[in-house]
């Protein structure tokens, strides 16, 4: 992984002359490990259609960890495309295995309220404009101008139980190896506070500035890694 240091004007407007316009369809296969561990495979699709767009994501265990843990969980969110990216109109997580651990929150926008159903009850908390969800997310950066991840600020929901403040900072270009080859990418950090977990994301910057990587460092010193290994776009 080569760390090339440019100056974030210059970074920008070079990231910025590359981006073509969004895709309407996209595949995507990640593999994600826990502590060096391949844990899950994931296989998102997202596709768009006029005004509306899907997102997927079905998450499998692998290897030896699949004879120990069978859990399989689906992640989706549909909604409407705004001229400022993806709206979220509804979130669900599923648990292929147990029932009862479903999630679904519904983004009311008449009402400003996120409706969310978990645990057998439902709760409610202030749906603030921008709102995303933990997949929606993912996809929007293909929407969001370059100029705009010096510092991105946006609320949202990553388990559909709760709302918070995400603020991420541009931390350089970088050059990944993957399994794609070399991509180039930007590097965006969250900026953590107390009890947060560490979140990094690489965009890449040949590819719309979809994710190419994930990396979630918890307070327990667990790490997450998330890396892609597939990608088709049109």
């Amino acid at each position: 992984m080569m760390l090339q240091r440019l100056w974030p004007a210059a970074l920008l407007a070079f990231a910025s002359a590359a981006l073509a316009a969004p895709p309407t369809n996209v595949k995507a296969v990640y593999d994600v490990y826990k502590d060096g561990l391949h844990v899950f495979t994931a296989n998102e699709t997202f596709e768009r259609s006029e005004s509306k767009y899907k997102a997927v994501s079905e998450q499998t265990p692998v290897g030896l960890v699949a004879l120990f843990l069978r859990t399989r969980a689906r992640v989706s969110s549909s909604g409407t495309v705004t001229a400022i990216g993806l709206r979220p109109d509804q979130f669900d997580y599923g648990r292929l295995d147990d029932a009862s651990k479903s999630v679904s929150a519904r983004f009311d926008w008449d009402a400003r309220l996120l409706r969310m159903s978990f645990d057998g009850r439902t709760e409610t908390a202030a749906l603030a404009a921008g709102t995303q969800d933990r997949l929606s997310v993912m996809y929007q950066f293909m929407f969001t101008p370059v100029e705009r991840l010096r510092d991105l600020a946006f609320p949202m929901t990553s388990n559909g139980k709760k709302i918070e403040n995400y603020r991420y900072q541009l931390a350089g270009e970088e050059t990944l190896d993957t399994p794609l080859g070399k991509l180039k990418t930007l590097h965006l950090v969250k900026q953590r506070e107390n009890g947060d977990n560490g979140v990094e994301i690489w965009l890449s910057t040949e590819n719309n500035l979809f994710p190419v990587k994930l990396l979630i460092s918890e307070n327990d010193g667990s790490r997450f890694e998330q890396l892609i290994t597939r990608l088709e776009t049109r």
